[in-house]
């Protein structure tokens, strides 16, 4: 199927209906800014529309960079009975809301983490434990990761392949980090800034899309029947990999461009709006 099987003819008012022939086989949000404002709990409304979903056999699966033990209490909270999640943007598979790892990739994070460090030698770096927690060589700020971190020198935390790296430095911003990353021509790993200056490093080739390719293998259905809703920088790959890629509405100008459709704000239950279009 191709990538516009599941697109359906943009309607501004978020309303209620049918949007095509056919619902989504599968249904991919991600977490933070698109199913739930940070530091809230899913509201009401996205939490019946997943339902909604659910009931009529469509296949929920959450896809973000959190790791997968920072995904559990979160599922729990869709009231969904279970399910997959892509995380650490695409590095890892788990089942929810068990946080079981079903699939993942590690990398040699040591070289890029030193060419990044050499312009800013301040940043804080954490690096994943696969289904435990972070090595980090300082505390990261209450609710920047929300596993136990323990503190160990940078050599200790690159001894070996990780999961996923992140680099943190609150006194620049995010451009400076995607200025940085257009310097240095980051070789050896994929990279996504978020919306401060928060870097995350994982595997080659490894995104979000890459993730979800492999749980429609798990799943026996493809992108075409795929409907992907995200916010971030971090969803480029999976809005253009869903047969129907949807920007929330606070997302950046450059992923609205690409989303084939662009709905509501979070703070206005945009990825509800969205999935009641066909369920």
């Amino acid at each position: 199927m191709s990538r516009h099987d599941l697109t359906a003819g943009d309607r501004d008012d978020g309303g209620p209906g049918r949007a095509g022939p056919e619902p989504p086989e599968m249904l991919v949000l991600d977490i933070d800014g698109t199913l739930v404002e940070p530091g809230r709990e899913i509201s009401p409304r996205v939490r019946a529309a997943l339902a909604r979903a659910h009931a009529a056999g469509c296949h929920v699966v959450l896809a973000t960079g959190r790791a997968s033990f920072e995904v559990v209490e979160l599922f729990r909270s869709t009231g969904l009975p279970g399910g997959l999640a892509v995380c650490s943007n695409g590095a890892v598979i788990a089942s929810m809301p068990d946080g079981g790892i079903l699939a993942q990739e590690t990398f040699d994070a040591r070289p890029v983490l030193d060419a990044v460090l050499a312009h800013v030698p301040a940043a804080r770096v954490a690096v994943e434990i696969a289904g435990t927690g972070y090595l980090v060589t300082h505390r990261f700020p209450a609710g920047k990761l929300l596993g136990p971190q323990i503190v160990s020198p940078l050599a200790d935390l690159c001894s070996g392949p990780v999961i996923r790296a992140v680099i943190r430095d609150p006194s620049r911003t995010s451009e400076d980090f995607r200025a940085l990353t257009r310097r240095l021509r980051i070789r050896g790993a994929s990279y996504a800034v978020g919306f401060e200056a928060w870097l995350d490093l994982g595997p080659l080739g490894v995104s979000k899309a890459s993730g979800l390719e492999k749980v429609a293998a798990m799943l026996a259905t493809d992108r075409g029947r795929a409907l992907a809703i995200g916010d971030g920088h971090n969803d480029t790959e999976m809005i253009t990999w869903a047969g129907r890629g949807v920007a929330m509405g606070h997302a950046p100008a450059e992923l609205r461009r690409i989303a084939d459709h662009t709905t509501l704000g979070v703070a206005e239950d945009g990825a509800a709006a969205e999935i009641e279009r066909w369920f």
